[in-house]
């Protein structure tokens, strides 16, 4: 039983995506009396669902890895993730399509988790041992990779390298062989490519860092440990779609008396005090109700949080003056309910450009939609056939775009973009007819996102992980010039994902716990917090 202590705080947390809810289902575990807000009339943010004609779709993230992550928010309150949601594991994880050109064929590449098969896989595919013992070499550099971020970057709020120095307080040799391990100074894509030589196996591999939507040409290279985390702890389904993660966090929050409440737009976090003495005193909603409160984990985006809910105070100009952070990329997600499966898709599907540096090249420099894009599909009646009628599929296809600018219309965009990725799919994956199958579709662009999930200019995964020293760091999860507030969610440490965004609201939860603790922040409009 959890029982309420003189150091129990009222908190706010401002937004109930994945990272939102699993701030407070932590904070109340922990004896906080907790407020749940979301502007929306559901919880979950992006994990929301979308259901037609028969059809349901997931509309936001699909691939659930690192369920260790959401095992350990259900451990706080003492309970078991397996009572909450059934989960069944993918293998092969991936089948990748890659297009051929001239007298060569189009080839197909299935992404398995044990590495000795996966080795087979490549051999098979490339006629050589080559790219198969280089795949082999990456995934043992990957889980080295894995275990310095286990111990230097995960599980604590860090907003740059001194935070990773700071274990302890000790610098030792051992400390400075893992720092140089993490390969600063070079790209996902130039490592991945001193490893394997063949382009299709390198542009599989490249693609573990589109969980973090960012460029592998300029994303530091500590993300190939991306490629372990994944095929170590496995991909998952959740039974009834990842919209089952948020409804079992839910249910587990009420279950601890959080406050849940939808269709409650915050406007503004309010303060009070000057210099080091500033601190959160509650926030203002929509329809200008105040509530008080002795804390606030924002899950909403980090650079909006200062720009929009702290506007005007010497926090958000200070932030102002140094932010140099850039949305990741956008996307066009197609919903489409079809009368027909594709037997030669798996669950889940990449089916790829045929010059990733092109592609990269119009999303992250130029701007502009890539003319041949890569498309991830996933067709989900393959694990659970009641996402669709009988003998049909619900498909779900995203292709990454650049994030919003002036000069797009994607009303105007859309149709014409339609057809390019329905042509990628016919002509790469084999998928004839497909236009003839549809019998629902809805979509969204990156401008449906930017205003249905407030992330910056439609950044589907918040902040770019471009930078090949710091990419790799976000804004801190702990403010330390704003006494009371806490950052969670895609935009913050340690970045996007389904397993990162949820670790990054346990961090909020556990850094604000730790505070009060230690004395750093008192309860001020604390009210009794009931036994439970």
């Amino acid at each position: 039983m959890i029982k309420a202590d003189s150091k129990s705080l009222h908190v706010v947390v401002v937004g109930a995506g994945l990272a939102g809810l699993s701030s407070a289902c932590v904070l109340a575990a922990r004896g906080h009396r907790v407020t749940l807000l979301d502007k929306n009339d559901w919880v979950g943010g992006k994990a929301a669902v979308h259901e037609a004609d028969g059809y349901r779709f997931d509309m936001g993230p699909t691939i659930l890895t690192l369920p260790s992550v959401l095992k350990r928010v259900f451990a706080e309150a003492g309970k078991d993730l397996a009572d909450y949601m059934d989960m069944v594991a993918l293998d092969p994880q991936w089948r990748c399509f890659f297009e051929g050109g001239g007298n060569d064929p189009n080839t197909v590449l299935d992404l398995v988790a044990n590495t000795d098969a996966m080795k087979k896989n490549i051999d098979a595919l490339t006629g050589s041992a080559t790219s198969g013992e280089g795949y082999a070499r990456f995934m043992r550099m990957s889980e080295q990779l894995h275990g310095v971020s286990d111990r230097f970057f995960f599980w604590r709020s860090v907003g740059g390298l001194s935070d990773t120095m700071d274990v302890g307080g000790t610098f030792s040799a051992a400390v400075l062989k893992d720092v140089l391990s993490l390969r600063m100074g070079r790209s996902v894509a130039s490592v991945v490519r001193s490893h394997v030589p063949d382009h299709r196996v390198a542009q599989m591999m490249d693609h573990f860092t589109q969980y973090v939507g960012s460029s592998p040409y300029n994303s530091p290279a500590v993300l190939c440990s991306i490629a372990h985390m994944q095929t170590d702890e496995g991909i998952w389904y959740p039974i009834g779609g990842t919209r089952a993660v948020p409804r079992a966090l839910c249910r587990l929050a009420e279950e601890l008396g959080v406050d849940v409440r939808v269709g409650v737009d915050v406007m503004r976090i309010t303060t009070s005090g000057t210099g080091s003495s500033s601190k959160v005193t509650g926030v203002v909603t929509a329809h200008g109700d105040v509530i008080e409160c002795d804390a606030v984990v924002s899950n909403c985006d980090a650079v909006r949080t200062y720009r929009e809910l702290l506007k005007g105070t010497p926090q958000s100009k200070a932030f102002e003056k140094k932010n140099s952070h850039e949305p990741a990329c956008s996307g066009v997600v197609l919903y489409l309910g079809l009368d027909r499966r594709y037997e030669q898709l798996l669950h889940h599907n990449f089916i790829f450009s045929r010059d990733p540096e092109e592609e990269f090249d119009y999303i992250y420099k130029r701007g502009e939609p890539a003319p041949d894009p890569s498309a991830y599909v996933c067709a989900p009646a393959i694990s659970e056939p009641g996402v669709a009628p009988e003998g049909g599929e619900a498909l779900y296809i995203l292709v990454h775009t650049p994030y919003m600018r002036s000069g797009h219309n994607w009303k105007e965009m859309l149709p014409k973009y339609r057809d390019v990725i329905l042509d990628k799919l016919e002509r790469t994956a084999g998928m004839s007819g497909i236009r003839d199958s549809i019998r629902h579709e809805s979509s969204l662009t990156p401008e449906g996102i930017h205003n249905r999930y407030r992330v910056l200019n439609g950044a589907i995964y918040g902040l770019a992980s471009h930078g090949k020293y710091l990419g790799a760091f976000k804004p801190s999860n702990r403010r330390k010039d704003l006494s009371g507030l806490y950052l969670a969610g895609g935009a913050a440490h340690p970045g996007p994902g389904m397993p990162m965004v949820m670790m990054s609201g346990w961090i909020a939860a556990d850094s604000l716990d730790q505070d009060v603790q230690a004395g750093k922040i008192k309860g001020s409009s604390r009210t009794p917090v009931p036994a439970r």
